[in-house]
């Protein structure tokens, strides 16, 4: 399992969690941050053709590791 943190420009409404699984969502000025564990590249790949289907301006992903 790999986390990552997916930065999208503007700000997406709570409500649309279940689209985006397990990721908790955060906001910073003008943008939404997705942050969790997700399985495998797979499921990254999945994640982010969700991104672009909803028609959201992805900023960045990066993997990051958890500190426990």
């Amino acid at each position: 399992m790999e986390h990552f943190k997916i930065e999208i420009k503007g700000r997406i409404d709570k409500e649309w969690a279940e689209w985006f699984g397990e990721m908790e969502i955060n906001y910073r000025e003008e943008s939404t941050i997705l942050t969790g564990e997700l399985p495998d590249q797979s499921a990254l790949h999945g994640l982010l053709n969700q991104i672009r289907d909803l028609n959201l301006k992805l900023i960045s992903v990066n993997p990051y590791k958890e500190i426990k």
